[in-house]
């Protein structure tokens, strides 16, 4: 893993996550032993409405954790009720983290490839309505990241389970002067918890 990335990974601080929102976690936490426990491959699909921030931070991050913990057969997607673009932030956000990030494709809808270590398979990332052909069509949980997501999507086919962890949108901040220190944050939010989750394991 690239060293700027396992330094942030070390210094994140998951004692701070509060105990009402470790109870939200657990469900994922115990979906994924479930999957551990029985040998089987675990489908992520991180969903939410626009499929532009923060459910491709959260599939980045959750790819990241696992490998950083050596939990195999993890497989993150995202996807949204609609199709859009990831957000240039986003990028710019996660390249500053550390992430070798190259544009594959140049349209209204890039396809990105995010790369958190040398020898480890690229994320390719664009957006998508989680029901893609990209996405799994079944035997995945369905993460909702945003709460416009969760109630406009009340059934995902195909998932063994729906999981809300929804975050506040980093959206609210674009074009002020706080835009480049809100989406750090969540993104380190997002990162700090999937830690938790992947620790846990």
């Amino acid at each position: 893993m690239f060293e700027s990335i396992t330094n942030q990974i070390n210094a994140l601080d998951i004692s701070s996550i509060k105990e009402e929102r470790k109870e939200i976690l657990q469900q994922l936490i115990d979906y994924l032993k479930s999957k551990i426990d029985n040998k089987a491959s675990i489908r992520l699909n991180f969903i939410c409405t626009h499929n532009s921030r923060r459910s491709h931070l959260s599939q980045i991050w959750a790819q990241t954790m696992a490998s950083f913990y050596s939990i195999d057969k993890v497989y993150c997607y995202s996807g949204g009720t609609e199709a859009t673009a990831m957000f240039p932030k986003v990028v710019e956000t996660l390249t500053n983290q550390g992430f070798n990030i190259k544009k594959l494709s140049e349209s209204d809808n890039p396809v990105y490839s995010i790369k958190y270590a040398v020898n480890e398979p690229a994320i390719i990332a664009f957006s998508k309505r989680f029901e893609d052909d990209f996405n799994p069509a079944s035997e995945f949980a369905a993460i909702m990241t945003c709460s416009s997501a969760d109630k406009g999507c009340p059934i995902v086919f195909g998932s063994d389970k729906r999981i809300p962890i929804t975050y506040e949108d980093p959206k609210k901040s674009d074009g002020t002067p706080e835009q480049t220190e809100t989406y750090l944050k969540r993104s380190l939010q997002i990162a700090a918890e999937m830690k938790f989750v992947f620790s846990s394991l």
